[in-house]
């Protein structure tokens, strides 16, 4: 498969004073040196505890927000296009091949809009086609996503969380686009309509040759979808590799500790070990050394003072830890 986004040292820090009377600045690292590439019609799972930098990541390569440094590149048709150098109309008309679905359904749609105006909004924003044309899109995109026709012409507040989300899903897909972040798309519903929605994505996924970012906390609902998924902790990616090796034969100590600390019952046979000690790393006073040692019970002194870097193992696997090559994790069994 040929790589349809590049991302390389994607960097975001935000200055923080710590106060109105405090005179202490301090930077938080949100995204710190993140390099990963998705290849055209894989999924890509971000998971992480909160507060770990993913939905920042993916805002980033939206261009929601502007990184302090780095680079990105989508390729498109042959073409590669320098994601960073677009401004103004150029990243406004770009806007269309990379689209997001929201976390909450709920909050994400506009209360005062009919779900047809919802999912035309995009067209209309991007002067796309004639008003027919753009009716006949809607309806299209409603279909696939399984909408009703007589949905359209409702309000938000008459659906359910996972018929809301699938409005989301519609909006986001109605411009054909590309590449789609789904930022925890299924943490605000109910495990039933869960499973709907994954599958409905997946099966978009096939139809519309759609590449994923799916950002998510729930390890069960990463492996259910994702092709490789990347770890990441205190705004850097500390593993990455293909779904079911990683799942089942970790080589970082935090994701053995994340597979261990998943809900009883939504993975298989977990590593017996305790849950992770110690509170999540302050993205402002980074210990030195790996950021996860305070809380890693393998840490050895180069741990505490030098910091890894991500480097390829094999087979795509790719960890930042300085004992990966000698520790045997447990990862998951069925």
């Amino acid at each position: 498969m040929s790589v349809l986004l590049d991302v390389r040292s994607l960097t975001k820090h935000f200055r923080n004073s710590g106060g109105l009377f405090s005179r202490v600045d301090r930077v938080i690292r949100a995204v710190d040196n993140v390099s990963f590439a998705i290849s055209q019609g894989e999924t890509l799972g971000l998971v992480g505890e909160s507060g770990c930098g993913k939905t920042t990541t993916g805002r980033l390569i939206l261009r929601l927000m502007d990184p302090t440094a780095g680079a990105m590149w989508f390729y498109q048709n042959g073409t590669k296009i320098d994601l960073l150098g677009l401004r103004g109309e150029s990243l406004r008309r770009f806007r269309k091949h990379m689209q997001l679905v929201f976390q909450d359904p709920y909050s994400s749609l506009n209360p005062r809009m009919s779900v047809f105006d919802i999912i035309a909004e995009p067209l209309r924003a991007q002067g796309v086609g004639s008003r027919s044309q753009q009716r006949e899109v809607v309806y299209e995109v409603s279909r696939a996503c399984g909408l009703q026709p007589e949905y359209l012409q409702r309000y938000p507040h008459a659906f359910s969380g996972g018929q809301r989300q699938r409005v989301c899903i519609a909006r986001a897909l109605v411009l054909n686009p590309e590449f789609v972040v789904c930022d925890e798309p299924v943490s605000a519903l109910d495990v039933s309509v869960q499973a709907q929605i994954l599958n409905l994505l997946k099966d978009l996924q096939q139809q519309r040759q759609l590449t994923y970012l799916f950002i998510s906390h729930d390890l069960a609902v990463v492996e259910n979808i994702s092709t490789r998924v990347a770890v990441m902790y205190a705004g850097r990616i500390v593993e990455l590799g293909f779904t079911q090796e990683l799942f089942h034969t970790p080589l970082h100590p935090y994701t053995e500790a994340l597979l261990a600390a998943a809900p009883s019952g939504h993975l298989g046979k977990r590593p017996c070990r305790k849950p992770m000690a110690g509170e999540v790393a302050d993205l402002g006073a980074l210990p030195p050394g790996c950021a996860f040692s305070p809380r890693c019970p393998y840490a050895q002194d180069v741990c505490r003072t030098v910091a890894p870097e991500l480097r390829d193992m094999s087979s795509g696997r790719h960890v930042a830890c300085w004992r990966a090559e000698e520790l045997h994790l447990a990862g998951i069994s069925s």
